[in-house]
């Protein structure tokens, strides 16, 4: 879609201006600004539209004398600073007629500041909801991206329009990445800029259809080389250098219409951008820093995503970034090839007891989970059948019933290449875990054992599966954690692979690494581990139990162990 803004001038208020120094405003070289005043401009108001055409947008002036420059907090939870005095917003997390309350500083020498305020009403009608479903998976769910590292122009850059005027009077190239745009920009490999293909980040929908999003990059980001400021640094012309940085935290994203003039572009094979753009609070950005956090969406689909941003530091450049929700392919080639152990679960019946025994009842307050379940070793809750074995969680009366199998004190070991297939339940509510435990956990108890969990998927989220290591330095808590978005992981089989060496601890799903741990001599797992296999119902990762809920089942078709 694109979309057209239509420009009438409305200034709504005039501000009024508060010194925060004496009424000359002059101590030595600091000089407070005065005079303050603030328009504001709703874009497409007119007779039918007292607030607007539906857009959000709204146009800042600000002007007062001695004023290096200006800063505006929107009143939405975003910010902005402009050294002209001038600040476009669109006011677009809310969807219908709204009040905000704008605060504008203009800022002095010395860093004293005078400040005002100023109400807006103003109407937005905008609401990509497609793009919110394609970004994060649909309410209630949560989508992961990586950089495409496979395709050219993962990163790119180029003019932005009027550059691309200025560099030899025609236009060629505001619409993609002329400068470059080849696949070695990206820069894999090298040891500077390793860490722009080591991030990820998410996007969540949430039943009131509020977009949020988090970014994962591992500790260290890929900074613009003209952007060291942010992080105090100055870094070589040219030379974009990866720089420790905190991106933990959850941003809101708003999306709002483009106002890039697309109108102008020499290709006539050039498709018709979204016209979506998204803007982050906090401050958040999408893996490579050049210190904005606003990308429009030139296309999406369910597992691509084409976004083209600016470059504070020089705006004359727009950049361009593709994702993917694949995973970066990782060469992975395994140490043990030797089957030592299996079970194929080709006997029908209960599960054979020379490999497996029970768990059994509701544990010690719901196996410090608070997990309404009590275990059984009916065959209603856990049976071999047609080459399968099926752990059954079913509706009980008021509770619930399930099975918890484990191969304890039957088949311990240490290190080696498990390998387990199998499709897991659909409901909410249910919480599959395939695992292993430290075998000395009476004495040595958790998570001082550790455990090793291969596949676990929370309850509320059936498309995605984790892996998870416990012990003392994470643990209690979330764990040392990872997840891929596995969308048929509850109508098809899949591989839930765990490499255990003395040095590494690998997780993999199908052929995909999700998760790596470094393995220590001060970590527990240099020592005999036993599997557990269950289904859990609601406690802290299952969450919310279904109400109609009548029973679901995690079928496995065969656990085995490489050493």
């Amino acid at each position: 879609m694109k979309n057209i803004i239509k420009v009438i001038t409305l200034i709504l208020t005039m501000a009024f201006f508060v010194n925060c120094q004496e009424d000359e405003g002059d101590i030595g070289d600091i000089i407070a600004p005065s005079n303050l005043v603030v328009t504001a401009e709703v874009v497409g108001t007119d007779i039918e539209n007292p607030f607007g055409d539906g857009s959000g947008l709204v146009n800042f002036t600000a002007t007062a004398d001695n004023a290096l420059s200006y800063s505006f907090v929107y009143g939405d939870g975003e910010s902005g600073v402009a050294s002209s005095g001038a600040a476009g917003h669109a006011y677009t997390q809310n969807v219908g007629v709204f009040t905000y309350t704008a605060i504008i500083s203009a800022i002095g020498t010395g860093g004293v500041s005078t400040t005002t305020s100023i109400e807006i009403e103003v109407f937005n009608s905008f609401n990509d909801l497609e793009a919110k479903i394609l970004l994060s998976g649909g309410v209630g769910n949560s989508k992961t991206w990586y950089p495409k590292l496979d395709e050219d122009g993962h990163l790119g850059v180029g003019p932005t329009l009027a550059q691309d005027n200025g560099d030899d009077g025609a236009l060629n190239g505001h619409w993609f990445p002329q400068y470059d745009s080849t696949a070695a920009f990206g820069k894999c490999g090298d040891s500077n800029s390793d860490c722009f293909c080591d991030f990820s980040f998410s996007f969540s929908l949430n039943a009131d259809e509020n977009l949020s999003y988090s970014q994962n990059n591992n500790g260290t980001t890929f900074f613009n080389w003209a952007s060291g400021s942010a992080v105090g640094q100055t870094f070589d012309e040219f030379a974009d250098t990866c720089f420790e940085f905190d991106t933990s935290g959850e941003s809101q994203v708003s999306l709002a219409p483009s106002t890039t003039d697309w109108s102008q572009v020499a290709d006539p094979d050039f498709p018709e951008p979204r016209g979506t753009v998204m803007n982050f609070t906090n401050d958040a950005f999408m893996g490579y820093y050049t210190g904005v956090s606003s990308y429009e969406i030139l296309a999406i689909e369910n597992d691509y995503l084409y976004v083209r941003f600016y470059d504070n530091a020089n705006p004359v450049l727009a950049w361009y970034q593709k994702f993917t929700t694949t995973l970066p392919s990782e060469e992975f080639n395994t140490n043990y090839n030797n089957l030592v152990w299996d079970d194929e679960f080709d006997v029908n019946g209960a599960p054979v007891a020379t490999k497996w025994t029970y768990d059994l009842g509701n544990g010690d307050n719901g196996w410090g989970n608070g997990e309404e379940q009590d275990y059984t070793s009916n065959a209603e809750n856990v049976i071999v059948e047609d080459g399968f074995l099926k752990i059954t969680a079913k509706a009980d009366g008021g509770g619930y019933t399930s099975a918890r199998i484990k191969s304890e004190g039957l088949y311990d070991f240490t290190y080696g290449r498990v390998e387990v297939r199998a499709k897991l339940p659909v409901s909410i509510g249910t919480w599959p875990a395939i695992w292993t435990l430290g075998a000395d956990y009476e004495t040595n108890t958790w998570p001082g054992c550790g455990e090793m969990d291969i596949m676990e998927q929370t309850g509320q989220d059936k498309n995605r599966v984790l892996s998870t290591v416990h012990h003392p330095a994470v643990s209690p808590g979330a764990g040392d954690s990872s997840s891929i978005q596995l969308t048929t992981s509850t109508t098809e089989f899949h591989n839930y692979i765990m490499e255990w060496r003395p040095d590494t601890i690998i997780f993999l799903v199908d052929d995909t690494i999700i998760h790596t741990v470094a393995n220590t001599p001060d970590l527990p797992f240099n020592n005999d581990f036993f599997f557990i296999l269950n289904v859990a119902m609601g406690g802290s990762l299952g969450g919310d139990i279904d109400p109609a809920f009548t029973e679901d089942t995690m079928e496995i078709d065969y656990v085995r162990v490489y050493q």
